[in-house]
């Protein structure tokens, strides 16, 4: 009896081992990964707080729109927060269709590119920038985009074109998705989700936040 109890539980830490968890703090400072073969590594990664206080000239201190710039000028917002259990904005051009296709694509405030690439399949060409504002992180992300302008691991300043509206190689009409956290570092998700722990409504954060 004793040795079965003995197997089992092998067999169940064996079965979690295999599990891949990641675990971040607060701060986006230290990740701690489980891989599959059990070993146990401490991954430092960016701590966007220290990086981006380096050169204050790089801190935001105000926010706009990310296409027809400042203010959205001849774009609509075809998607809002939520609707649909939207975690974004999908800003369209006024004329429809694939008329925005390859439109400019600018950064929505001062900060740093922590991500430029292809996640392929319905999220394409995604950027990701970080953003201190008033002390606080957040983080701005740019979906669907025909072309990415800027790479990873670089300041931005707000206004500066990042990439252009694109439709995932015909998977939509063009847009811009865009996406505000206010928890830096998550996985890029679905799009969708009735819980919006860690997402701002885009087009109230902005409006609420204009310098």
């Amino acid at each position: 009896m004793f040795r079965k109890d003995y197997i089992i539980v092998l067999v169940l830490i064996s079965i979690f081992s295999c599990k891949h968890h990641t675990k971040s703090d607060v701060n986006n400072s230290v990740t701690i990964e489980v891989n599959s073969n059990s070993e146990v590594k401490t991954n430092q990664v960016i701590d966007y707080k220290k990086l981006i206080s380096q050169d204050s000239s790089y801190i935001s201190y105000g926010f706009d729109f990310p296409v027809g710039r400042p203010d959205a000028n001849g774009y609509y917002n075809a998607q809002k927060f939520q609707e649909n259990n939207h975690l974004g904005d999908d800003w369209n051009g006024i004329g429809g269709g694939n008329s925005d296709l390859g439109d400019p694509i600018y950064a929505i405030a001062n900060g740093y590119i922590s991500e430029a690439k292809d996640y392929k399949g319905g999220w394409g060409n995604v950027v990701r920038i970080v953003h201190l504002y008033n002390g606080m992180l957040y983080e701005s992300l740019y979906a669907h985009c025909d072309s990415i302008i800027v790479k990873q691991n670089n300041f931005i300043g707000k206004g500066d074109k990042i990439a252009t509206i694109g439709n995932c190689e015909g998977t939509y009409f063009a847009h811009l998705h865009l996406e505000i956290r206010d928890s830096v570092g998550l996985d890029i998700g679905s799009g969708y989700s009735m819980n919006t722990t860690g997402y701002l409504n885009p087009t109230k954060f902005i409006t609420k936040n204009r310098n």
